[in-house]
């Protein structure tokens, strides 16, 4: 195994030359040479990416597998790694017992004549990699792992799928997968069982990291779905969803990139701090041009400056509004009463009221968007102006229909029975006219629901006529029904449970045309108007056909871990079924209660001794108690970061503070969770309080220090 350790890391020098010498021949483009200037300003763009996405990592290394596939394999043939190439080719002449080697990477390399040196981890090929099993071989006889230490090849881990292993012919088996591990000295390598279960269990340091070496089968399938298919993950803690989503991403647009530049790729998760955790993941796989956002700033309609009762944001998140507003929008058009009157010459020229209230009604009965109609609404009556002219002799083209289309008399007439409308003037006068809330919410909404929206009811903000988030999602609505919204290709979208429906129409109505891939969890909706079941959402969401996938494996959240905090589900989620960790390690758990004048002091400690261990920490606190915790942990000398508002840096700290509010998505190698009862008392009941705390007891990658003064909930004694 030692030589084909120096074997392999001789390919990998090799295909670190290929790739430079790619990198020169599009650094020796001259894109000065296009045809003219706008050409050549395109074309310079474009060669900036390729050079851009040709660069290569020292620390990495440009592959992290390889597959050996026997003749008659649906995956060998020359282009078989080549973006877009047929997977079916065959290779006619590959004797029996013989294999061809593929190299699986992160980016496609390929020789001078074109063969693949490495092929991508999206090429079809590459399915295989992920796959093959005993059972299921696809054609592998071998799959290959490789240990990697600054960019040098440290380990070899082969699998013996089927058929024959390699040079000595012999069979893999059924069952379990045999494998042979190998370090760069020859020996077999301690690795925790497997080189993939190293990387798992790797330390984190920094933003989130790709998956592209160990994604598991399960996940593969999801990663891989058809751009026309809407994909809805239901994931536990710890099994992978936002990194299969995320994967999914830089698989479609590999896929179906000439599509999805045209029509954009979208990533909405649920607060900063996750974005700034997996920002990095997608121009990792070398996806830039993928447009990242939060709930808040993708429905950027105005300023938040007010924050509503939970009753009123439920309220006012609830499906019965879309109703409500279009109702308030379309009785801006009103029953034409007089005339059109329109001077032309010296003659006046008349469409009776009657005639007008026909085309109102035809306007209105196209199921087009308030804002087209009315600007299809001045052609129309100047067509039946032009039908008075004709009857009356005149001579009439085009051209007079449009100088009466754009005459003074029919842009003042238009605009007394179709009033343009600005989103924000609309929601206003719902929110502080009594009258036109109950005409609009008749039969919708009780009078106390109406009452409740009103900016007069005292429930209503902290902060009066300001808007705030859950005005964002009307507002939205409103611009939609004045004037379409701009869709997209594709939205991932991430803690999906967590959205109203108002939210999840807004999200659905810029993937109306494209599909969406939906990830969250029932068990960790921590908002009241969190939704009841991924069947409710995906109907708000407008795909009601989807394919649904559970994931219920952790290969994140270790057994000690994962099971401690499953003892909250039949509170927090009746009916849901606790995930099963397969890590091989079973990770830490150690709860610490300690007197309350001395709980600043101990999670201080706690983070000393989580930080003097690599990899990251993360200390999860209700949200009171940061600023208090912050002052403690400096006193003690703990450098660290804070993701609470008003508080982020670019700095990457080992050491990081987390409300408990911003912890969903993130994750650290260990844990200090401060005070469970505090952090599940804070929320507005008492499933939502288990659900915020289920969250934050599965952050932890290998080890949850839990300090507390309180005693624990009972769902977590004993």
């Amino acid at each position: 195994m030692q030589d084909e350790l120096a074997s392999e890391q001789a390919y990998l020098d090799h295909a670190r030359a290929e790739l430079a010498r790619m990198r020169e021949l599009a650094e020796s483009l001259d894109a000065a040479k296009a045809s003219d200037a706008v050409s050549a300003e395109a074309l310079g763009v474009v060669l900036a990416r390729r050079i851009a996405s040709l660069q290569d990592d020292p620390r990495t290394t440009l592959f992290f597998g390889r597959i050996d596939v026997g003749a008659g394999s649906p995956w060998v043939g020359d282009d078989a790694g080549v973006p877009g190439a047929a997977p079916t080719a065959r290779v006619p002449d590959l004797a029996p017992g013989a294999v061809a080697a593929f190299h699986v990477g992160r980016r496609h390399v390929g020789d001078e004549s074109g063969d693949p040196v490495v092929v991508d981890w999206r090429a079809p090929v590459s399915t295989a990699f992920y796959r093959a099993s005993p059972a299921e071989p696809l054609g592998v006889v071998r799959r290959r792992r490789f240990g990697v230490d600054r960019g040098r090849l440290t380990a070899i881990e082969d699998e013996r799928v089927g058929g024959p292993s390699g040079p000595d012919g012999s069979a893999g088996s059924g069952g379990d997968t045999p494998r042979d591990v190998t370090d760069g000295a020859g020996d077999p390598a301690s690795t925790g069982g497997s080189l993939l279960a190293a990387e798992i269990e790797r330390p984190r340091t920094g933003p989130m990291r790709d998956i592209v070496s160990t994604i598991q089968p399960e996940q593969d399938e999801i990663v891989r779905s058809d751009l026309g298919v809407t994909v809805c993950v239901q994931g536990a803690p710890g099994t992978g969803k936002t990194a299969v989503g995320l994967h999914r991403a830089a698989w479609l647009l590999y896929s179906f990139r000439r599509r999805l530049e045209r029509t954009g790729v979208l990533v909405v998760g649920p607060n900063a701090a996750f974005l700034d955790h997996i920002g990095a993941v997608l121009p990792a796989l070398g996806e830039v041009r993928v447009r990242h956002a939060t709930i808040e700033t993708l429905l950027a309609h105005g300023r938040v400056r007010a924050v509503d009762e939970p009753d009123v944001a439920t309220l006012k998140g609830d499906a019965r509004l879309a109703t409500v507003l279009g109702r308030a929008v379309w009785s801006h058009v009103q029953r034409p009463d007089e005339a059109l009157v329109v001077p032309r010459g010296v003659r006046r020229w008349r469409v009776p009221a009657y005639e007008v209230a026909g085309v109102v009604d035809d306007l209105r009965r196209r199921d087009v968007r308030y804002g087209t109609a009315r600007d299809l609404l001045p052609q129309s009556l100047a067509h039946h102006v032009l039908l008075v002219m004709e009857r009356a002799g005149e001579i009439t083209d085009d051209r007079v229909q449009d100088a009466v289309a754009r005459s003074a008399p029919v842009k003042a007439y238009v605009k007394t029975i179709w009033p343009a409308l600005d989103p924000a003037a609309v929601l206003h006068r719902l929110l502080s006219d009594a009258e036109a809330m109950a005409s609009a919410a008749d039969g919708v909404l009780t009078g106390d629901e109406q009452r409740m929206l009103s900016w007069d009811s005292p429930a209503r903000t902290k902060g009066a006529a300001k808007w705030s988030v859950a005005d964002l999602a009307l507002l939205d609505e409103l611009d939609d029904l004045i004037g379409r919204t701009p869709g997209l290709g594709h939205v991932v979208l991430d803690e999906a449970q967590d959205l109203s429906p108002m939210q999840l129409r807004a999200v659905g109505r810029r993937a109306a045309n494209g599909s969406l891939t939906v990830l969250g969890d029932i068990a960790q909706g921590t908002t009241p108007w969190a939704t009841p079941s991924w069947e409710v959402a995906m109907g708000h969401l407008g795909k009601t056909e989807h394919d649904l996938v559970v994931l219920d494996r952790g290969f994140r959240v270790p057994a000690a871990v994962i099971d401690f905090a499953a003892r909250l589900l039949p509170q927090a989620a009746p009916g849901l079924g606790a995930p099963v960790s397969v890590r091989d390690d079973p990770g830490r758990l150690v709860l610490d209660r300690v007197p309350a004048d001395d709980l600043p002091g101990a999670v201080a400690r706690a983070a000393t001794t989580a930080s003097t261990s690599p990899g990251s920490v993360g200390v999860i606190a209700p949200d009171a108690m940061v600023d208090v915790l912050s002052r403690a942990l400096t006193a003690a000398g703990v450098g660290h970061g804070r993701l609470d508002a008003g508080h982020g840096d670019d700095e990457d700290h080992q050491v990081e503070l987390v409300p408990a509010t911003v912890a969903k998505g993130l994750e650290f190698d260990r844990t200090v969770v401060v005070e469970p009862a505090a952090i599940a008392a804070a929320e507005p009941d008492e499933r939502t309080g288990l659900r915020r705390l289920y969250v934050v007891l599965t952050r932890a990658v290998s080890e949850l220090t839990v300090v507390h003064a309180e005693p624990l909930p009972d769902a977590l004694q004993g």
